[in-house]
């Protein structure tokens, strides 16, 4: 018996790191010291440190995530070059929230039986993603294990490395009661609740608006990296929260600093109404009313497990509001003023509806 009869294709694996190569290079610059192939990936802090120029206490901010069972959407429909932006993404958009500049990436795909090309375009997703949030592609691992994961299923995850000045770090401890939150529009469910999903949609050829209800689903989560970064160059942004698994609920408090003994904590008072819920939650929502006539009890489970529309909140000064609105809306991103920022009505900080 050979590792080939065993389940692992070692030429089959070649040839993917022949195509992550040449997508890899796409997002390379002169401070990478060699190419996807080598047991490490390697950059010249000198080069790269450029990043951090004009910085007085550079600070690295680093975060890591997967893209959940979304991937068995791309995987029902073989359509696989979108959940790599996902991937990058989810990553890139929290350490974003404390005002980092993202510099290099590295992902992980794991399968049962390696398809090279399948791989190659959930890495061009990678790919793709890095090049708009100007991340290197530094490296990653494929690893095929047969008998563990069934063939034709892959996963994803990764992990992105950035850079903020330590004075510049956002951890929310100038937000103040009276602050405006702002909400940044989402591209629908980004990669989040999909188990739910599944089962309140199982049938991906459904029509949505003309194009099969599926398709809609893949649309990968918004990168708000540019818009936020350049952003911040225009007012002082006091929190921020990317909203993921969790929803509303779990996120948006996310932004307020630890309360200090004796000082007064802070409720995210989101406004209803302000804001156009997307017509694909009131979808899913109807999936998972069936049999459950608890209105009140959906409401809260949707903005508990969703975005609903809003991918990314940020906290301001009431001056700044319009000015921040206005910037994002030129840059492609509408966003609204969905709330404010009040005394936490309890011990510690969370979130109501008004």
């Amino acid at each position: 018996m050979d590792y080939k009869q065993a389940g692992v294709d070692i030429e089959e694996g070649y040839r993917a790191v022949a195509q992550y190569r040449e997508l890899a290079a796409a997002t390379s610059n002169k401070a990478v010291l060699n190419g996807i192939g080598s047991f490490a990936g390697m950059l010249s802090l000198k080069d790269f440190v450029s990043a951090g120029a004009g910085m007085e206490e550079p600070v690295l901010v680093s975060g890591t995530d997967g893209v959940g069972t979304k991937l068995d959407i791309a995987f029902r429909l073989k359509k696989y070059d979108t959940v790599g932006i996902d991937c990058v993404a989810m990553c890139v958009n929290d350490i974003l929230c404390h005002g980092a500049k993202p510099l290099f990436f590295l992902d992980y795909l794991a399968c049962g039986k390696l398809d090279a090309d399948v791989a190659a375009e959930l890495v061009k997703g990678v790919s793709v993603g890095c090049r708009e949030t100007g991340s290197v592609l530094l490296g990653g691992e494929t690893a095929e294990m047969p008998g563990f994961y069934d063939e034709g299923k892959y996963d994803i995850a990764g992990f992105s490395v950035g850079i903020v000045d330590r004075k510049k770090i956002i951890e929310g401890k100038k937000i103040e009661k009276g602050d405006v939150l702002v909400g940044i529009a989402s591209s629908g469910p980004h990669s989040n609740g999909f188990s739910l999903i599944r089962k309140a949609i199982p049938n991906l050829d459904e029509d949505f608006g003309g194009m099969p209800i599926g398709m809609a689903l893949l649309e990968p989560t918004r990168l708000y990296v540019k818009p936020v970064l350049g952003l911040l160059e225009e007012v002082e942004i006091r929190g921020m929260a990317h909203i993921t698994g969790g929803g509303f609920y779990e996120n948006i408090p996310r932004m307020f600093a630890q309360p200090v003994p004796g000082a007064a904590a802070f409720d995210a008072v989101i406004k209803e109404g302000s804001w156009t819920i997307p017509p694909i939650f009131e979808r899913i929502a109807a999936g998972v009313s069936t049999g459950n006539s608890n209105t009140a009890a959906i409401k809260k489970l949707m903005f508990n497990t969703y975005n609903m529309g809003i991918g990314f909140v940020l906290a301001l000064k009431s001056a700044d509001v319009r000015r921040a609105i206005e910037y994002l809306d030129s840059k492609g991103f509408p966003a609204w003023e969905i709330g404010r920022v009040d005394t936490a009505k309890g011990d510690h900080a969370g979130l109501r509806f008004e």
